[in-house]
C-alpha cells in the first residue's frame, strides 16, 4: 500500500488553494488539485508537476453531485484512502449593501461555500475513514466570526455583507458539528486572514504564504491535535 500522505484541495487552480497544494506537495504528499475550470486546473497542476511535485488535476465542481461522484471515483482509482480533505472552494457573491440584498443573492454563495463543502465531505467520507489519521480542513474566514465582526477594533467589523459572512458562519457551525459527529477524524476551520488574492483584487496585506499558514497547520496535525476548532495563523480564534 502507498504510504505517501494523500490530500484533496478543492478550488485549487489559483490563490490560497493552489498555494496550499504547492506547500503540501513540497512535503512529499500526493495531492489531488480539484478545480471546476478544467483548463486552469490542468495548467496549475502541470506547473506544479514541473516543480517536481506529485500533483494531479481532478475535475471538481463542488456544486454538482455528479462532478463530486466522478472526483471520488478518480481519487479512489489512484489511492485506497484520503488522508486530508481541504474544502477551500468558495465565492464572494454579489457586492451589495445589506439593505439591497435579497434572498436570491444567498443561493449561489451558499451553494458553493456551504452546500458544496457538505456534499464533498459526505462523498469522501469512505476514503477518509480508510485513512489511519484523517483530517478535514474547512477554509472559513474571520468574516464568519460573530465575535470578530462585532469588534470595532477589527477590520472585519467594517466590511458588511449578508451573504458571504453568513455562509462562513454556517460553515463554522458545520465544522463544529462534524468534529463531534466524526470520531477519529480531526475537523477544523481555518481563517486565512486578509490575504492578497483575486478574491479581494489583491487588496489583502498578507502574502499567499502567510494566508495558507493556518490551512497547512491544520492539514498536518498529529493524531493528538485539536478538533472542532477555529484557527488563524497565530492560533485559536473565537467563533
Amino acid at each position: 500500500m502507498n504510504a505517501t500522505t494523500t490530500a484533496l484541495v478543492t478550488g485549487a487552480n489559483k490563490g490560497l488553494g493552489r498555494e496550499t497544494v504547492r506547500r503540501l506537495g513540497e512535503l512529499g504528499w500526493q495531492i489531488f488539485l480539484g478545480a471546476r475550470d478544467a483548463d486552469r486546473g490542468k495548467q496549475a497542476a502541470a506547473e506544479l508537476v514541473e516543480q517536481g511535485l506529485n500533483v494531479e488535476f481532478v475535475p471538481l465542481d463542488v456544486t454538482s453531485v455528479d462532478s463530486i461522484a466522478a472526483a471520488v471515483a478518480t481519487v479512489g482509482e489512484r489511492t485506497s484512502r484520503l488522508d486530508v480533505l481541504i474544502n477551500n472552494a468558495g465565492i464572494l457573491g454579489p457586492i451589495r449593501t445589506p439593505e439591497e440584498t435579497q434572498a436570491e443573492d444567498f443561493r449561489a454563495v451558499f451553494e458553493t461555500n456551504v452546500f458544496g463543502s457538505v456534499q464533498v465531505t459526505h462523498a469522501f467520507l469512505p476514503l477518509l475513514r480508510a485513512a489511519e489519521h484523517p483530517r478535514i480542513v474547512m477554509v472559513s474566514s474571520g468574516m464568519g466570526s460573530l465575535t470578530i465582526t462585532s469588534d470595532p477594533d477589527r477590520l472585519e467589523s467594517t466590511l458588511l455583507s449578508l451573504t458571504y459572512t453568513s455562509s462562513k458562519s454556517a460553515l463554522n457551525m458545520i465544522t463544529s458539528q462534524y468534529a463531534r459527529a466524526l470520531p477519529g477524524i480531526l475537523v477544523n476551520a481555518a481563517d486565512p486572514g486578509y490575504t492578497a488574492t483575486d478574491f479581494n483584487n489583491h487588496a489583502g496585506y498578507q502574502t499567499l504564504l502567510e494566508g495558507t499558514d493556518a490551512i497547512v497547520h491544520l492539514a498536518t496535525l498529529t493524531p493528538d491535535g485539536p478538533t472542532g476548532g477555529y484557527f488563524d495563523r497565530s492560533g485559536r480564534i473565537p467563533w
